[in-house]
């Protein structure tokens, strides 16, 4: 019981860690992402 505990606390760890990675770093804003003069927003 003891290991299953703490398998969900990494994983809920790991998952929190992974969306603020992914918010700061990996996403832009749409008019950044696609800024080619052919794409209509």
């Amino acid at each position: 019981m003891k290991a299953f505990v703490v398998a969900v606390a990494i994983a809920i760890i790991s998952a929190f860690g992974a969306s603020l990675l992914l918010n700061d770093v990996f996403q832009k804003p749409v008019e950044s992402a696609f800024s080619t003069g052919g794409v209509r927003l």
